[in-house]
C-alpha cells in the first residue's frame, strides 16, 4: 500500500465519520433536546415528534448510520484494494 493511497484511504474514511456523526448529533442532540418543543407541535401516530426523536428516533438513525458506515467502507475497502 503507498503513503499517497493510505492518506486518501484514511482522509475518506474520517470524511465518512465527520458527516455521520453530524448527521447523529443532528438528529439526537437537536432534535431531540433543543428542538424538542417546537417538533412536539407535530404528532405522527399519536406520538409528539420531539418525544419520538428523544425517545427511539435517535436510537433507528443510529443503528440505520451504522449499517451506512458498513456499506461506505465496504465499497472504500473495495476501491482501494482492502477488500477481502
Amino acid at each position: 500500500m503507498s503513503t499517497k493511497n493510505s492518506a486518501t484511504y484514511w482522509k475518506r474514511n474520517l470524511k465518512y465519520l465527520a458527516i455521520l456523526l453530524s448527521i447523529w448529533f443532528l438528529v439526537s442532540f437537536v432534535f431531540g433536546i433543543l428542538l424538542v418543543e417546537q417538533l412536539n407541535t407535530i404528532r405522527i401516530g399519536g406520538f409528539k415528534l420531539g418525544f419520538w426523536f428523544a425517545q427511539q428516533g435517535s436510537i433507528y438513525v443510529f443503528v440505520i448510520l451504522i449499517f451506512v458506515y458498513i456499506r461506505l467502507m465496504n465499497r472504500l475497502d473495495k476501491k482501494h484494494g482492502f477488500n477481502e
